[in-house]
């Protein structure tokens, strides 16, 4: 089954693979900015994401061939990627189990270790959305508020949800996977995987996915690896300073 995605540009290929709960969508300003710098931008929905199909199937070792097959029904070769959070470890992997089709690798606010589920909070604001009932946006927002306050998570969420038919909305992500598989998105990079090519990690000074002392560990896996900070931003740095996001990730692939 094939991947959606959005295509931009021409050249060198550059894919973009978004976060847990996020869709190609969320990526359409910066790619469009790649574009410019003789990029074929490709902004791809993940599997049980945006408008890419839904599996039962939902793990990095999954997610990476998905990439595979993408790259060869598109024949991609020697291409650069970037890939925020969830996306992020899926373009690890890729890297790690595939070199050969990875020129350059940019992680956004992720490491290679293990996290502990901690989508608790936001998983219960949307399971409590009962779309029998036919609520409006507007109330879903405020069944959602009750469970994650933060109106900027809140409205990322809020760009998967979509009409399916007059009167009846639903979200594009595959929820009911999501709630059996969570324990996946948090699972670490096989212990003796490395990727000898350069490599860029890019975080939030306010966030913690990316500590001090995890860069011994991620030079272990990537020893061609540099890390970059933008300040004042947390987890959605791309979001948040698309900016500095731009200058610093363009700075490493030019």
């Amino acid at each position: 089954m094939t991947l959606h995605s959005k295509i931009e540009g021409s050249g060198q290929p550059l894919l973009i693979l978004h976060g847990f709960l996020g869709m190609s969508d969320n990526w359409k300003t910066l790619g469009t900015q790649y574009a410019t710098l003789g990029y074929e931008v490709h902004m791809l929905d993940l599997r049980n994401h945006g408008r890419s199909f839904h599996s039962d199937a939902f793990n990095y070792d999954v997610m990476a061939q998905d990439m595979v097959d993408y790259c060869h029904e598109h024949q991609l070769q020697n291409i650069d990627i970037i890939g925020h959070s969830m996306g992020g470890k899926v373009a690890m992997l890729l890297a790690v189990q595939h070199p050969e089709l990875i020129q350059k690798l940019i992680v956004g606010d992720i490491g290679p270790k293990y996290y502990a589920p901690h989508h608790d909070d936001i998983l219960s604001g949307l399971n409590a959305v009962d779309f029998t009932q036919k609520p409006e946006r507007a109330e879903v927002d405020k069944i959602l508020e009750t469970y994650i306050p933060d109106f900027g998570t809140r409205q990322f969420l809020m760009k998967s949800l979509y009409w399916l038919e007059p009167g009846q909305l639903a979200f594009r992500f595959n929820l009911p996977v999501f709630n059996k598989e969570i324990e996946n998105i948090g699972t670490a990079l096989p212990a003796n995987a490395h990727f000898d090519k350069p490599t860029l990690f890019i975080r939030g000074g306010n966030s913690k996915y990316i500590k001090d002392e995890d860069w011994s560990s991620i030079q272990q896996h990537f020893p061609k690896a540099i890390l970059e900070t933008i300040p004042n931003v947390g987890h959605w740095l791309h979001a948040e300073n698309p900016k500095a996001f731009f200058e610093i990730t363009s700075r490493f692939l030019i």
